[in-house]
């Protein structure tokens, strides 16, 4: 109990630093955030003092307030979910976007990645287990695809799948000439399913390099452990001690990794969704940036933070469990 008490103390207290930070950095840049906001919105029609006050709390008040009023505020719009309006798409909130953008990015990258890992896992453990074989071969083949950058191998898939073969859609997550929005219909998901087969194969094909690489090292390392030995001294079936034993115990280190890995899928894979015009949180991110629109920025890292910490708390209780020696030595 103690340990999962020590954890829940500890990202809580990541949490208030990171909700902080987020709360300081627009305060500390140079310039004057709130006026750039206000002089853009006031482009697209008048500007409500409702939206004034809601971006001098997010940004910063040009008023008397002392910087602690400022933080104290801060927090109450933050715990009522409001986290200002968007200049960008003026005069949408910015919650509203990002749970427009949500769900295509945690099911598209969340997909792609436990399709990686667990690809990755399973054949890293085989290829560990057949070391010194010719299945050693495939490793090469790919860290080279790793190796390549993102949006370099999204272009070619692109180019050969949609370009030259017309197999896939070149961009998009959903047929815009038939669908004039998301609608809950077997059309609509077909679609959505077309259009995302492309961007999760770029996203396997540059992750699951990581994976066999490291669990075949951990498989090889693991099967020179005493535990092995005896295993099979005591005449043990090769099959339970390369899946009870070996593989067990090999895969820990990348149960943690895959966990990090979860948490980040919050904020997609940013230059994939960039090639492919996904409707994602990367693309949301960047058009974020490009517009200078502070408060979509604030609340994009915010709920990053927030998904990578609860990913980060859920595998230490995941590993608690598989790995008793965590809870006495945490």
């Amino acid at each position: 109990m103690k340990y999962y008490v020590r954890r829940i103390t500890f990202y809580l207290i990541t949490l208030w630093a990171a909700v902080s930070l987020n709360f300081l950095i627009p305060r500390l840049l140079p310039g004057d955030p709130v006026g750039i906001m206000l002089a853009k919105l006031a482009r697209n029609g008048e500007v409500t003092p409702a939206t004034v006050r809601s971006i001098e709390l997010l940004l910063g008040s040009s008023s008397d307030a002392t910087l602690w009023e400022q933080y104290v505020s801060y927090w109450g719009r933050i715990l009522q979910g409001d986290l200002g309006v968007s200049i960008t798409k003026y005069p949408t909130p910015v919650v509203e976007l990002i749970m427009q953008a949500l769900p295509w990015t945690v099911v598209l990258v969340g997909l792609a990645t436990t399709v990686s890992f667990v690809l990755g896992i399973g054949l890293g453990a085989w290829i560990g287990w057949k070391r010194g074989t010719w299945v050693d071969h495939i490793i090469p083949f790919t860290t080279v695809l790793q190796s390549v950058p993102y949006f370099w191998l999204a272009l070619l898939l692109v180019f050969a799948f949609s370009v030259t073969l017309g197999a896939f859609p070149i961009i998009g997550g959903y047929d815009v000439f038939t669908f004039a929005g998301p609608e809950v219909s077997w059309e609509f998901l077909g679609s959505a399913v077309y259009h995302g087969i492309l961007p999760a194969v770029t996203i396997v094909l540059s992750s699951v390099g990581g994976w066999l690489l490291g669990m075949r090292n951990m498989t090889v390392s693991t099967l020179a452990e005493d535990y092995i030995t005896t295993a099979e001294a005591k005449g043990l079936r090769p099959l339970r001690i390369f899946t009870t034993y070996a593989t067990r115990n090999a895969a820990l280190p990348s149960i943690a990794g895959f966990g990090i890995s979860l948490g980040f899928v919050v904020a997609g894979s940013i230059v994939m969704e960039q090639v492919f015009s996904y409707p994602g949180v990367g693309k949301l991110l960047i058009q974020s940036v490009q517009n200078n629109d502070y408060a979509l920025i604030q609340g994009v890292f915010l709920f990053i933070t927030i998904a990578v910490l609860a990913a980060n708390f859920l595998m230490d209780i995941v590993y608690g469990f598989i790995d008793p020696r965590t809870r006495h030595h945490a």
